[in-house]
């Protein structure tokens, strides 16, 4: 049986709970030194003692918990993660049944009701984010849900809560059947390797979905193309498959290489034919105007923060530099492809980055598309933070 701590919210915090804010923040509260162990039940509460919110304790870099439910009877036990689970996998009913598409999320943190957590399926396996020591405590209930449920082939975690917030490298198996790696995954009919045992990182990034189709169905043909931070070269297998003469993959980490010959491979795409480059990012950009290499598309979609040798980049600060590099080596008319999913700043910001990166440079531009999280990245309303990738479809010229 968890402990329950009755915590008073400061008074001006009162309403926004009553309203059904998820994220319990350690400045919302009036003790904010109070110590609780991880996973222990909270009962927000008024000055008055009156009951407001019930949720859990889970230290992350977002807050200190997260709201379960606003009915102060309803037990946080196996029924309830069942309840909330089927709620879920309901709502995404559509996407198990196409064909064309067997990877998404099927359960997205606050936005489906549990904060802290977030499921994935790949074709039959699905994949939980554990994002604190808190939410993790209710492993036993999530898992037997999920069992209850059914329809999965094996479970595979990933822990990203260690001392640093970090993931924390282990056997990432769970239940089920394990998995036979790479596993390959449908998106809109193209093919991406998979592991879920391999470290923090499988291979692709979900929540770029949309972002993908649109390269593919709408920008890339005949388009020579740059793709930075390029990871597993996800963003080029699209750029190929809709008509893209070459791309040019540039990544830090060595292992970009034989993962991107990995996802081209998969999907018939000859690889050798396309460059994949392991090299700092910022170093590339000064190799490309001293050779005057010109892009008809640049794909910029760099880590919140990153630290190599030579370079610190934060979004937050960095990204109209990074911006001002890749308009120099953008052709007339050509397409810069600008995405972030650094939460801590909204999509006005993030074009007020764009618009003061083109100022600098004179040079004109006209946004084509916006996109924001696919459908399955499920958002509560009262939560807009949750809605954290924004990226920008941009024509350089007028």
């Amino acid at each position: 049986m968890k402990k329950i701590y009755n915590l008073p919210v400061k008074q001006a915090y009162t309403d926004l709970y009553q309203k059904g804010y998820p994220l319990i923040k350690k400045d919302t509260l009036k003790n904010k030194d109070v110590t609780i162990s991880e996973g222990s039940l909270i009962h927000l509460v008024d000055d008055k003692q009156r009951f407001i919110a019930k949720g859990y304790y889970g230290k992350q870099n977002k807050g200190i918990g997260w709201v379960l439910t606003n009915k102060e009877t309803e037990v946080i036990d196996t029924a309830f993660f069942k309840k909330m689970l089927a709620a879920a996998l309901n709502k995404r009913a559509h996407f198990f049944s196409d064909p064309d598409t067997t990877a998404f999320r099927v359960f997205n943190g606050e936005g489906d009701g549990i904060g802290g957590m977030t499921i994935d399926y790949f074709a039959g396996f699905y994949l939980i984010h554990w994002y604190s020591e808190g939410i993790y405590s209710f492993k036993e209930e999530a898992l037997q849900a999920l069992e209850e449920l059914g329809n999965f082939k094996g479970i595979y975690e990933k822990k990203r809560f260690d001392t640093k917030g970090q993931y924390i490298d282990d056997d990432d198996f769970v239940t089920g059947e394990r998995g036979e790696f790479p596993l390959i995954v449908k998106e809109n009919g193209m093919n991406y390797a998979i592991d879920l045992n391999d470290g923090a990182m499988v291979g692709m990034f979900l929540d770029q979905r949309d972002v993908r189709q649109a390269i593919r169905d709408r920008y890339a043909k005949e388009k020579y193309v740059l793709n930075t931070f390029s990871y597993t070269g996800a963003f080029s297998v699209a750029a190929l498959l809709g008509g893209a003469s070459k791309t040019t993959n540039v990544d830090l980490a060595k292992r970009s290489k034989p993962k991107t010959i990995e996802q081209f491979s998969v999907n018939g795409l000859d690889f050798e034919a396309q460059d994949i480059v392991v090299m700092d990012v910022f170093d590339y950009f000064k190799y490309a105007k001293r050779k005057q290499l010109t892009f008809d598309m640049v794909i910029l979609d760099p880590p919140s923060f990153a630290r190599s040798k030579k370079h610190t980049f934060s979004t937050a600060k960095d990204y109209p530099d990074l911006m001002k590099e890749a308009i120099a080596i953008t052709g007339d008319n050509g397409i810069i492809v600008a995405s972030t999913n650094n939460a801590t700043f909204n999509m006005k910001k993030f074009k007020g980055f764009i618009q003061k990166a083109f100022k600098e440079t004179g040079t004109s531009y006209k946004v084509l598309e916006e996109f924001s999280l696919p459908t399955d990245f499920h958002v509560d309303r009262r939560f807009p933070e949750g809605n954290y990738l924004k990226v920008l479809i941009i024509k350089k010229g007028k």
